[in-house]
C-alpha cells in the first residue's frame, strides 16, 4: 500500500519535485489517524475525571449485585481510566449476569484493541454483532482492526455496513476515507472526509485526514486550509503541524511553513520530518534528498 501512495502522491503535475517531498513527510502519518471511540484511554486530565466518576459507580455496583448495566457502565469508565484488568472483569460480570449484552462484547472489544489482543477484540466485536446485526458501532470497530491489519476488503465490507445501517456516524465515514487514502482513491477519500466532517465538525482528524488527500491530488491550498482547521481545533496536533507545513512549502510561503515546522518540533522534539523541514526552508529550499 505504501508504494501505491507514494506514486499517488508523486503523480500530480503541479507538483513535480515537490509532490515527492510531501510524498516523503506525510507516508508515516496515515495510519495513525483515527476517530475517537467511547471507552478509549483517556488523556491524564480525562483518567482523574474517571476516577472520580467510578467511586460512585461502585457504590451503585454493590447496591446492585445483579444489574449487568452496573457492571458495563463501570467497566467503560476503568476503560477510560486506562484500567485494562478491571474493565475486563466488569464486563466479564456482565455478560455472566446477560449472556446477550452485546454492548458490553463491544466495550470488552475495544479494551482488548487497546491491549493489542486484535483476535480478541474481533471474537468480540463479531460476537455482538451476531447478537444484534444492526449494531452499527461494532462493525466501525471491528473494521477499524481490520483496516490497521491491511485487511482492506474485510475493513470496507465493515464500514459500509455500518454505513447503511447509521449514515450519521462520522467514524465510519473517516475510516472508510483512511482506506481509500492509502488505497490511492483521493478523490473517494475526499468525499467521505467531507461527509465525516459535516456530521462532526469539531473533530480534527478528518481535516487532517482531507488535507492529506488534497496533498496527493496535487492542491496544496486547500491542503493548507485542512490543516490549519485541524490545529485550530487542536494545538497540540503535532501531525497536523508536520502537514501544514509540509503544505505551505509546497505553496513557496517558506514563513508559513518554517513557523508550522517548528510548532511541530515544539510539541514532538523528535519528529525527524519536521526537522528536515525547517532545515530547508530555513535554507530557502525545498528539495528532497535522492
Amino acid at each position: 500500500m505504501e508504494s501505491m501512495l507514494v506514486d499517488r502522491l508523486t503523480a500530480g503535475p503541479a507538483f513535480g519535485r515537490p509532490g515527492r517531498l510531501a510524498a516523503l513527510l506525510v507516508l508515516g502519518l496515515l495510519g495513525g489517524c483515527q476517530a475517537d471511540e467511547p471507552g478509549a484511554p483517556a488523556d491524564p486530565a480525562g483518567r482523574a475525571s474517571a476516577a472520580v466518576n467510578i467511586d460512585s459507580l461502585s457504590a451503585v455496583v454493590e447496591a446492585n449485585p445483579q444489574d449487568a448495566t452496573a457492571y458495563n457502565i463501570r467497566g467503560s469508565a476503568y476503560g477510560r481510566a486506562g484500567n485494562a484488568e478491571a474493565a475486563i472483569a466488569d464486563f466479564n460480570q456482565a455478560l455472566r449476569l446477560n449472556p446477550n449484552y452485546y454492548q458490553a462484547y463491544a466495550n470488552r472489544a475495544l479494551v482488548y484493541r487497546n491491549m493489542n489482543e486484535p483476535q480478541r477484540a474481533i471474537a468480540d466485536y463479531t460476537r455482538a454483532i451476531e447478537i444484534n446485526p444492526n449494531y452499527d458501532a461494532a462493525y466501525v470497530g471491528r473494521g477499524n482492526i481490520y483496516r490497521q491489519a491491511g485487511n482492506t476488503s474485510a475493513a470496507l465490507a465493515d464500514f459500509d455496513a455500518a454505513i447503511r445501517l447509521n449514515s450519521f456516524d462520522p467514524r465510519a465515514f473517516h475510516n472508510r476515507a483512511l482506506i481509500y487514502q492509502a488505497q490511492g482513491q483521493n478523490s473517494f477519500a475526499i468525499e467521505d472526509f467531507t461527509t465525516a466532517i459535516g456530521l462532526d465538525p469539531n473533530a480534527p482528524q478528518p481535516y487532517n485526514g482531507r488535507g492529506l488527500s488534497y496533498l496527493a491530488v496535487g492542491d496544496p491550498k486547500a491542503a493548507a486550509a485542512d490543516f490549519t482547521a485541524a490545529v485550530n481545533l487542536n494545538r497540540s496536533y503535532a501531525d497536523a503541524w508536520l502537514n501544514r507545513g509540509v503544505a505551505y512549502e509546497a505553496l513557496g510561503d517558506f514563513e508559513q511553513a518554517r513557523s508550522s515546522f517548528s510548532r511541530a518540533l515544539t510539541l514532538k522534539p523528535n519528529l525527524a520530518a519536521a526537522k528536515e523541514g525547517l532545515a530547508r526552508t530555513s535554507a530557502g529550499q525545498a528539495q528532497v534528498r535522492s
